[in-house]
């Protein structure tokens, strides 16, 4: 046999690598690269920094608490309080060039009286907010300039465990930074203390990354960069993103109202365990357990009742209670909603119409939709509640000297978000919280720390 043609392919091998060889030759096997779809994203993605003001109460003497003593020494009102000013950076996303829509996180504008939106030519441009939402961490910014590129949406309930992403952002200021990993996990929930949805990756997501870009391989936006999971604030492979299919629908809600105001559907649920399924002879754990149906509400309405397992809304699975949340509350008050559910192992369907919130009824209704508090539990007796404006949860509104809110640590300007691990996003969720609790644990929002109150 002759070794001749193996010689001869060999030598063919080594001079196409020798540095000699043609540069059509070293050609033949180009280099993988991300180089064209970054090319084509990058000027979407914007630097966006803030500016403005927060007040915060620092520890002071409690005799400043008694009204006696602050007019005895002519002590101001809220004479506990200093002003801080901050900046900070984050990162946005345009979606819209034509109308000059900027997508980014609620977090990243917080509090900010002056926003600055830098694209990635370095043009700095001055930004209004359109709209923002806490509970989703989704705001919306416009901008006003020609020649804007915009990143299109990606159908985010496509991904798959295991898809190739980008995430793109200002990292530490480092501008434009883009990294790359793969979808590691979807539907993660229990991250926040709003509506959640969130799909996992190991990219990289740094502090500064919050409200950047995560794209396809197509060069599709499939999500917002929002969180990551660190014990120094730097990244260890676990980061979280907004799908973009709520962060669209939430924006859509604030560019044409302003605002997302969640209606009603008026059930209370459980995720479907495994012992649950059992028990209700359900062949797989997925749906939301109803527990409660509040008297007149929509799903009273229809004749949903305790012990159905809902299953699907307007054709979506329900995987969970979470799943059942994030769908109704991206819904709008007066939206027909079809709902499946299961009860004694038969599939049923029911139409209902999202209602508005009793608190949202009882705050048109009143002169400022203010609620004292000792009808909710004796622990927050002396406090003044309302509902938090466009930022989910209850606000503190102001706490009497002495009683027993103020003796629990509750100050003016706290807003309280869970009740004993019950997400709190209005008056009415914190009063099925408090139903029947002889203790009740609230966490609570203050400025930009988050603290736990016990009350008994």
């Amino acid at each position: 046999m002759s070794i001749r043609p193996a010689f001869v392919a060999l030598a063919l091998v080594l001079a196409l690598t020798q540095p000699g060889a043609p540069a059509a030759a070293q050609s033949v096997a180009p280099v993988p690269t991300l180089a064209p779809v970054i090319k084509r994203v990058s000027p979407a993605v914007v630097n966006i920094a803030t500016r403005g003001t927060i007040k915060q109460r620092g520890p002071q003497n409690p005799l400043l608490d008694d009204p006696f003593f602050r007019r005895f020494f002519d002590v101001p009102p809220g004479g506990g309080s200093r002003e801080r000013q901050f900046q900070s950076a984050g990162s946005g996303v345009i979606v819209d060039s034509k109308n000059g829509y900027v997508l980014t996180n609620a977090h990243v504008i917080e509090n900010a009286s002056e926003i600055t939106v830098t694209l990635q030519d370095g043009t700095d441009l001055k930004a209004e907010i359109v709209g923002s939402d806490a509970p989703s961490d989704v705001a919306v910014l416009k901008v006003r300039h020609d020649g804007l590129v915009q990143l299109p949406f990606g159908d985010s309930g496509r991904l798959e465990v295991g898809d190739y992403v980008v995430a793109i952002g200002n990292p530490f200021g480092l501008q434009h930074t883009v990294t790359q990993g793969i979808v590691s996990g979807l539907s993660r929930s229990g991250i926040t203390d709003g509506y959640e949805d969130f799909i996992q990756t190991d990219a990289s997501i740094n502090p500064g990354n919050s409200g950047g870009a995560l794209v396809n391989l197509r060069g599709e936006l499939i999500g917002i960069n929002t969180a990551i999971l660190s014990r120094s604030g730097g990244n260890i492979g676990i980061g979280f993103a907004i799908p973009a299919n709520m962060a669209k629908n939430v924006m859509e809600q604030l560019v044409k109202y302003g605002a997302v105001k969640r209606g009603l559907l008026g059930v209370s649920v459980y995720t479907v365990t495994p012992d649950i399924a059992q028990s209700l002879g359900l062949k797989d754990t997925n749906g939301a357990l109803v527990s409660e149906v509040v008297q007149g509400s929509p799903a009273d309405g229809v004749g949903i009742r305790p012990g159905d397992v809902i299953t699907s809304i307007n054709g979506q699975n329900v995987k969970s209670n979470t799943d059942l949340q994030n769908s109704i509350g991206l819904l709008r008050v007066g939206d027909k909603v079809d709902v499946t559910y299961i009860r004694d192992g038969k599939p049923r369907h029911a139409l209902a119409v999202i209602a508005e919130t009793p608190s949202d009824a009882a705050a048109r209704d009143s002169d400022d939709g203010e609620e004292a508090a000792p009808d909710l539990h004796r622990g927050l007796v002396g406090a003044q509640l309302a509902d938090a404006p466009n930022a989910g949860g209850v606000l503190v509104r102001s706490v009497a000297a002495g009683s027993p809110a103020a003796l629990a640590g509750l100050r003016s300007n706290d807003v309280i978000v869970k009740a004993n691990r019950s997400l709190v996003g209005n008056l009415r969720n914190l009063r099925e919280a408090a139903r029947g609790a002889t203790s009740l644990v609230l966490t609570v929002r203050r400025g930009n720390t988050a603290l736990l109150i016990p009350l008994r």
